[in-house]
């Protein structure tokens, strides 16, 4: 399965990103304030788990709101150590915010 080929999409009445893999969703929940999206949870089925379905999505995210030229606040755990992990998405983050 490559995850690149898998649409993500913006629920904004539901403020999330979405992507649904063999009719299993998997989501990135936001709220939006002040020219930032914080990104407050990530929610991916068990059936999905360790396929790289959080990675992708969570990278899907960072490349939307890079486009946007938003800036970004993590509030979610698993956004947070990714970041770490992958320290080329910092310069989203918003002025003040370090993980």
């Amino acid at each position: 399965m490559n995850l690149n080929d898998i649409a993500v999409v913006e629920n904004e009445g539901a403020r999330q990103f979405e992507m649904r893999i063999n009719g299993k969703l998997a989501k990135v929940e936001y709220m939006m304030g002040g020219g930032r999206m914080f990104l407050t949870n990530v929610d991916v089925p068990a059936q999905l788990e360790g396929k790289g379905v959080d990675q992708a999505l969570v990278e899907r995210v960072f490349e939307i709101i890079a486009d946007r030229k938003l800036k970004m606040v993590p509030l979610c755990a698993y956004v947070t150590t990714f970041m770490r992990q992958h320290p080329q998405w910092k310069k989203l983050l918003a002025h003040g915010i370090h993980v």
